[in-house]
């Protein structure tokens, strides 16, 4: 259906790079907190210090994503076996200047990292801090974000010309190609939005055969980004500080509807010292709490990334998959051969089986169902898979 008046089509999504072993890195100036949120997030211990560039090469570590249906089936089913979350793949990448696209203070290198991720954690710095200099001098998030999404599109404007003039001189050799002509199209699209308007890639409605455009070059400005401002802990707790409403001002100009998520490296590295209960007394205190999980999911979620389960006595899994994937495919997530042999998926949504109590009791009331290859798998179903085992076993008389 055709949207309403004045309602914006829905924005089709741009997949990016196929896989789930997919990564976002965490973007922004130098000296606004990146390393210190990576290794609070990360629980690891990338250098913090106070000088621009102390990130040279990326950090990158895994972090399991929270979620109480996982901690729940553990819970329930107690295995002796091991427990095995789904992950987050984050990248600590060095600080971008004004000039990176033109190699300013390894510009180009920084902005290959980013490249290899497939979303952006950009992070702004809101916190004001005598001991932690600014590169540009004076902090202002704003300005920061500017020059961050500014230096982002000139790379992508760089990449693309170089695209158009190689596809133009391959036409101009066989005008006969007619393959060309739709991917000529889409990059033209691409650069009036991208050169012409001066807008980052992900804001428009794109067709089908754009998209496999986008997916193929994988530009910057097309890559999900989600908005981290690094408060001090005394604002955060306050939940006041100047630069917000600045800030969300300047979002909802340039990445309308883009997930903004105010935390404070500061407050998060005090809890990271403590213990269990010592956090749970300093959260009550303050009347706050870590901002780390909602972080994680979020990212998560913004790599098109899902997952389902499998539970038992002997483990607890959770089964990393991209939205849409079929059954079948799923299946092959835990071995090659069970999709190949695939017979079957026998399925208990996670809310019927917290809800009935047991696979018994699902079973009894109807919600036990067998699905087959053109199922797609929901976010955090409970999944046995039937396969036929002979069906991945190669025929030793054949090479």
């Amino acid at each position: 259906m055709p949207p309403k008046k004045n309602e914006e089509p829905e924005r089709k999504p741009l997949i990016g790079r196929i896989g789930t072993n997919l990564r976002i890195g965490i973007v922004g100036v130098p000296n606004v907190g990146k390393s210190t949120f990576f290794n609070v997030l990360t629980k690891s211990a990338a250098p913090a210090e106070n000088f621009p560039f102390c990130t040279i090469d990326p950090n990158e570590s895994r972090v399991p994503v929270p979620d109480e249906r996982f901690d729940f089936l553990v819970n329930y089913h107690n295995p002796h076996s091991g427990k095995v979350p789904a992950f987050l793949n984050v990248v600590d990448i060095a600080g971008l200047v004004k000039g990176a696209a033109e190699g300013q203070g390894l510009g180009n290198a920084f902005l290959s990292h980013i490249n290899a991720c497939d979303a952006i954690f950009h992070l702004c710095r809101a916190f004001d801090d005598p001991d932690v200099t600014h590169v540009e001098g004076e902090v202002d998030p704003v300005r920061d974000l500017d020059i961050i999404c500014e230096e982002l599109r000139l790379k992508d404007e760089e990449k693309l010309m170089q695209y158009l003039e190689k596809l133009e001189k391959v036409a101009a050799v066989n005008h006969a190609d007619k393959k060309l002509k739709p991917e000529y199209s889409s990059l033209m699209k691409i650069k009036g939005i991208l050169v012409d308007e001066k807008r980052h890639l992900r804001f428009a409605d794109w067709s089908v055969q754009d998209i496999e455009v986008l997916n193929k070059y994988l530009f910057l400005t097309s890559k999900p980004c989600i908005y981290l401002v690094n408060l001090s802990d005394k604002d955060f707790i306050r939940k006041k500080n100047k630069w917000l409403s600045k800030i969300k001002e300047w979002v909802d100009k340039h990445d309308p509807g883009a997930t903004i998520i105010p935390f404070s490296g500061a407050f998060e590295q005090t809890l990271s010292e403590k213990d269990d209960l010592e956090q749970k007394a300093y959260e009550e205190e303050t009347k706050c709490k870590s901002q780390l999980d909602k972080i994680i999911v979020t990212g998560y979620k913004a790599l098109q990334l899902e997952y389902f389960f499998t539970a038992g006595p002997g483990e607890v899994r959770a089964w990393t998959i991209q939205k849409g994937t079929k059954a079948p495919q799923a299946a092959g997530r835990i071995h090659s051969d069970f999709e190949r042999g695939f017979i079957m998926a026998e399925i208990m949504n996670f809310k019927d089986f917290k809800e009935e109590g047991s696979e018994a009791a699902c079973k009894a009331a109807g919600k036990y169902r067998q699905q087959g290859r053109n199922h797609v798998v929901e976010d955090g179903d409970i999944i046995h898979f039937k396969f036929n085992a002979g069906a991945g076993l190669k025929d030793p008389k054949k090479k």
